[in-house]
């Protein structure tokens, strides 16, 4: 079985079945005692060619013509908004964007949507934009996917941007899953690591992979303009430079972009009884170490002292000890506090994701070799049951509570 790309010489075969153990998509199988490749599941990654010693296998990864991206400048960000309010993981960005821009020698790009949206430009621009793309309607007052969808896509196509990113929120990834594939572009999500290729200048794209087991790198070469979504607290704002200006450019549409299939009823604010861990400066989190439900009283204790939230390893919360909104890591929230208390957390990778950008990390664990001791900034090897509560006890002495 063969084609252009990937090819099995029948002759060579042996019907050993190396190939088909190592290849990590199942695309090969065995008929008639030869390998047989399936190419809608082959991705060329090389596996099977390696492991076969009979060098019956051949893979053609034949350089296409290097397209011409010339037109393509600029690092875009779409500024997220709710009621005039950017939201910070938009600011995050960025400060990304800005080091981004900086390397590739181009200006750092905001795009603005909304009705109002233009009195916040003088604090788009104090945060590092060069130029604002600036779009004011009332029907954009609030997000609906089709109108948002259709003119993200229109500046896009008009302006050329070589890079666009975007939050990893609700609205980011609905907004940007829909441009992408309107104007035919590669798109990582939940990036957690960006930089530019020195030598070729591109974009490269870190995610985890594999359950956050590895660490991938993406790059998405053949296509303009390279897009991402990253998740909120990954990125570090700039502080702000007062006084800081730049140019706007205003685009307006006809009423016709602005129709939606959908028609928003009402929004319902949700209710908060506890620290947002998001925004929260200092978080103490509990894992599978504390044992219990009603072991998480000491926990909480401590971030009540500390005026902090309360986080949760995914066990916790799978567990039924804590609720989803607390948990902490790649399959919960990214939080960057300024301290982070780890009680009782081994540190599999799946959480570091999703707090190793914290200032300060302090890990409480009676397991000397817990990978969370690898981040964290001060380490106290001992029971949690003893160390927690004489914590909580000093604080409040310190605090005066």
């Amino acid at each position: 079985m063969s084609n252009e790309k990937i090819q099995v010489l029948i002759d060579k075969c042996v019907g050993c079945m190396f190939c088909v153990k190592v290849c990590p998509f199942g695309a090969i199988s065995m008929v008639n005692k030869k390998a047989t490749i399936d190419t809608a599941k082959c991705t060329l990654c090389g596996a099977c060619a390696e492991a076969c010693k009979f060098k019956a296998i051949i893979i053609n990864k034949t350089s296409a013509a290097k397209k011409d991206f010339s037109d393509y400048k600029d690092v875009w960000v779409f500024c997220e908004q709710k009621k005039n309010v950017v939201q910070s993981i938009s600011y995050e960005l960025l400060g990304k964007g800005r080091e981004l821009a900086d390397k590739l020698g181009v200006k750092l790009c905001a795009v603005a949507l909304g009705d109002g949206i233009g009195a916040k430009c003088d604090e788009i621009f104090a945060k590092g934009a060069d130029k604002i793309y600036l779009v004011e309607d009332p029907k954009l007052k609030h997000y609906l996917d089709d109108p948002y969808t259709e003119v993200l896509t229109s500046l896009v196509q008009k302006y050329k941007p070589e890079i666009v990113l975007c939050g990893a929120s609700v609205i980011g990834r609905s907004l940007i899953s829909r441009v992408a594939v309107k104007v035919g572009a590669g798109l990582t999500a939940d990036c957690t690591g960006l930089d530019i290729d020195p030598a070729e200048k591109i974009l490269l794209q870190t995610r985890p992979a594999f359950g956050g087991n590895i660490m991938a790198t993406i790059i998405t070469p053949n296509s303009r303009p390279q897009m991402s979504t990253v998740r909120h607290k990954v990125m570090k704002e700039l502080a702000p430079q007062s006084g800081r200006k730049g140019e706007i450019i205003r685009e307006s549409f006809p009423s016709e972009m602005y129709s939606s299939r959908s028609r928003l009823i009402d929004i319902i604010e949700e209710i908060e009884e506890t620290v947002n861990i998001a925004e929260a400066n200092i978080i103490v989190s509990g894992g599978r170490g504390v044992g219990s439900k009603e072991n998480f009283a000491i926990v909480k204790e401590l971030a009540m002292t500390l005026n902090g939230a309360v986080g949760a390893s995914r066990s916790v919360v799978d567990a039924g000890w804590m609720p989803y909104s607390h948990q902490v890591g790649q399959t919960g929230k990214t939080v960057c506090p300024k301290l982070y208390i780890a009680c009782g957390i081994s540190g599999q990778i799946q959480h570091l994701i999703g707090m190793k950008s914290s200032d300060v990390i302090v890990a409480i664990n009676k397991d000397p070799d817990a990978p969370i001791f690898s981040v964290a900034t001060y380490g106290i090897v001992g029971d949690l049951f003893k160390v927690v509560p004489k914590m909580t006890e000093q604080f409040k002495k310190i605090l005066g509570k």
